[in-house]
């Protein structure tokens, strides 16, 4: 995969998974279900900050493939608000002020912006950034043991969305992981570190300033 082509494949992605991004703290509860360990931290967890790795996963003759490795910085108010930060391989911004999300190529110098709702949906991000009525878009169940940690499944109710699976892997109540597995059979996995939860941001953190000379794309 080319530049422009791995690029793309960042843009599109990180739309729907924006956000991802959360390893975030919270009260140990070893001794609790998958589904009351997340449901805990959807509703003690308000803001957050960390970083990410983000990789995808092809299964070829039986073996799987790692490709498109990237890292970077999260940091997140909910609901709806976020600074999802690529830094390696490529520079790219995406940023959510809670109405619009707003996505920087640096290479490109260019931003696409499109709203919120439309860009979220039944979502990863919806679930980690949005409000805490997890069960009115997904269905949610438990997922087994895997890696050392505790999975939880969540199906979107509609058909019409980038993903047609969301694991999300826990431990002692701390989400550390998520799997997400497009109708095409492609998973990207994306693991979190670092993280802070509830940190002290500034009021206009999530404002959204246009670099100089950046053409602006609406959508």
């Amino acid at each position: 995969m080319n530049r422009t082509q791995s690029r793309n494949f960042n843009i599109n992605k990180a739309a729907a998974i924006c956000a991802a991004a959360f390893a975030l703290a919270l009260p140990a509860l070893a001794s609790a279900s998958a589904l009351d360990q997340f449901k805990s931290f959807v509703s003690t967890t308000k803001s957050a900050k960390g970083e990410f790795s983000q990789r995808q996963v092809k299964m070829t003759d039986g073996s799987a493939k790692i490709s498109n490795q990237s890292t970077g910085t999260f940091i997140f108010a909910r609901p709806g608000k976020f600074i999802w930060t690529y830094q390696k391989p490529y520079e790219q911004l995406l940023q959510a002020d809670g109405e619009k999300l707003y996505i920087y190529d640096k290479d490109l110098n260019q931003v696409t912006v499109r709203q919120l709702g439309n860009a979220l949906g039944s979502s990863p991000a919806a679930i980690l950034f949005g409000s805490n009525d997890l069960e009115k878009n997904f269905t949610l169940k438990e997922a087994g043991t895997k890696d050392g940690l505790e999975w939880l499944e969540a199906t979107p109710k509609t058909k019409d969305t980038t993903f047609d699976r969301i694991g999300i892997g826990l431990k002692d109540g701390v989400p550390m992981a998520m799997e997400l597995r497009d109708s095409f059979g492609q998973v990207s996995l994306l693991t979190f570190k670092k993280f802070e939860k509830n940190p002290a941001m500034a009021a206009d953190q999530f404002r959204f300033a246009v670099p100089k000379g950046a053409d602006v794309f609406q959508q």
